[in-house]
């Protein structure tokens, strides 16, 4: 490869990884599970090997979309490296999906085999299959679906010593994945990232960088950049990783002095969580060195005072390639700095720079090719206008300062963030207003007490109605969204706000926030909490 910008293909295509890390240090340690079983790189390319070529058998060709339901555990982990191995395209789903989100995603795939948990596959009794064909059930049994085959997991054993090579060498730039985002103004959106994407984002950032004897702790779903990122990233650097079901705050600091954990990141509402743990004489009694904490919260230098850590902070999304970074962050609330190789811009609504102070949305490209998304699957008008003059539109609004430090002000797409999790408006609007007793709805982020948002729902009632009952909306919402998109918060009002062009005014709503009038669910004692799945062994 000539061009001196991008690194050897040996460096970012995983196949080639694979082979490299088995053969140079088969005994070293690649992944580390909750059981304490830990697969060295010589066990990843043995079951690599071995499911790629069960794959095979099931059709899974070079270039083919798959999609993957399934928990973090060491199911997901080796499928989805198996599939990288194939040059074939990873394609998860969030494992709460279903109804509307979940046919969305399995028709804008055009996938023809799922493999899938089996507490979940009864939710594709209620969707169009789309091209879906074929389910490989992992993790127990499931009932017949009509128009569906479904195979026993037993079918993803297979003889690497009997896998074919690709019909053509893996290239850098060629999709290694779809991620969906929450969609903002309407479905979710299926990102097209490279191998060369990845390596930029978990290898370039000064705030993400490591050593060589570094084990990070992944937390975060592997249907999400933050989950499978950090483990594509172990094999870019020949490091290692814990893989656990999620973040718990009780077992944070335990899992990092039970499996050796020397970095990991920390999002949203984690943060708080921790440090609102008392005080202990064990706070600096761990193996951690650096925490990238995202976005960076006001008390992180107490933070790194209490636990005796660096840390770190960065601007990332499924899109780009973790463009701005800073270590030991000197300003509060910033998000740092350009990474070299990554130009960044503050514009106005004509792609024009704004000056210093002034908001605007953030703007990125890089001077690698393929180092930032190349497009949004099936979606060429999302696409287009994302990557209008050349530069990729984050949709979020920020500042830089005359130092040159870039700061996050607000999402200028319609979007909430609760819990780590990324929610469309657009999603819950669609299901609230589906219910008998609303005539018109919108669905706001309001601040919680956690940091970032809560979900309000602001609705006006059908004719003939002056109120809404909360608890029967609430129950009509359960099995038609994840637990975390259903409203925290519900409001009445005669008429929502609008413009003259009938565009509900969004920024009015979330000035007024929860109200005297405001029915809170959780107060009224309904929480809602995700299902609990356990990986197969």
């Amino acid at each position: 490869m000539l061009d001196k910008r991008m690194p050897p293909r040996g460096d970012c295509v995983m196949r080639d990884l694979i082979d490299r890390h088995a053969r140079y240090t088969p005994d070293g340690a690649y992944a580390v599970f909750a059981d304490g079983t830990i697969w060295t790189y010589g066990d990843l390319r043995r079951r690599v090997r071995d499911t790629a070529e069960a794959l095979q058998r099931l059709g899974v060709a070079q270039g083919d979309f798959v999609v993957v339901w399934l928990p973090n555990g060491p199911e997901c982990l080796r499928v989805m490296l198996a599939l990288n191995y194939l040059g074939a395209v990873y394609v998860p789903i969030n494992t709460s999906y279903r109804g509307g989100l979940l046919a969305h995603v399995i028709d804008n795939s055009g996938a023809r085999l799922m493999i899938g948990a089996a507490p979940l596959l009864g939710r594709l009794r209620d969707v169009a299959h789309a091209e879906l064909g074929d389910v490989v059930v992992v993790g127990g049994t499931a009932e017949p679906i009509a128009g569906l085959t479904l195979h026993d997991a037993s079918v993803l054993d297979g003889d690497g010593e009997k896998l074919t090579p690709p019909a053509r060498e893996i290239q850098p730039w060629d999709t290694l994945c779809i991620i969906y985002t929450s969609g903002t103004t309407g479905p979710s959106k299926g990102v097209l990232c490279s191998s060369l994407q990845l390596h930029a984002m978990f290898t370039a950032s000064e705030a993400l960088e490591s050593q060589p004897d570094d084990r990070s702790l992944v937390t975060m779903p592997m249907f999400h950049v933050g989950g499978a990122g950090p483990i594509w990233g172990a094999l870019y650097r020949g490091t290692s990783f814990a893989l656990v079901e999620s973040f718990k705050t009780h077992e944070f600091w335990p899992t990092i002095r039970r499996f050796g954990i020397t970095s990991t990141i920390l999002v949203g509402a984690m943060t708080p969580f921790l440090l609102k743990e008392p005080p202990s004489p064990a706070d600096r009694d761990h193996t951690l060195r650096t925490v990238t904490m995202v976005p960076l919260s006001d008390q992180h230098r107490a933070f790194a005072e209490r636990f005796g850590v660096e840390v770190h902070t960065a601007f990332n999304m499924t899109e780009i390639s973790s463009p701005l970074s800073v270590r030991n962050p000197e300003t509060l609330g910033t998000c740092g700095q350009p990474r070299a190789g990554v130009e960044v811009r503050v514009v106005d609504e004509n792609d024009c720079e704004v000056e210093a102070g002034v908001v605007g949305e953030l703007i990125v490209r890089t001077d690698m090719p393929w180092g930032l998304n190349h497009g949004y699957h099936k979606n060429p008008e999302a696409t287009a206008r994302a990557w209008r003059n050349g530069w990729f539109h984050t949709g979020d609004a920020f500042r830089r300062d005359a130092d040159g430090n870039f700061f996050f002000v607000d999402r200028i797409k319609d979007a909430i963030r609760r819990r780590g999790e990324n929610i469309s408006s657009f999603e819950v609007e669609k299901e609230i207003v589906a219910f008998d007793q609303v005539r018109d709805v919108a669905v706001v982020g309001v601040p919680s007490e956690f940091g970032e948002d809560e979900v309000l729902a602001v609705m006006s009632a059908v004719a003939g109605r002056n109120t809404i009952e909360f608890e029967r909306l609430v129950d009509f919402l359960r099995p038609r969204l994840p637990h975390f998109m259903v409203p925290r918060y519900y409001r009445v009002v005669a008429d929502l706000p609008r413009t003259p062009t009938e565009k509900v005014q969004k920024h009015m709503l979330r000035t007024e926030g929860v109200t005297p009038d405001t029915w809170d669910r959780e107060k009224a004692g309904i929480f809602l909490k995700q299902e609990r799945l356990t990986a197969a062994p």
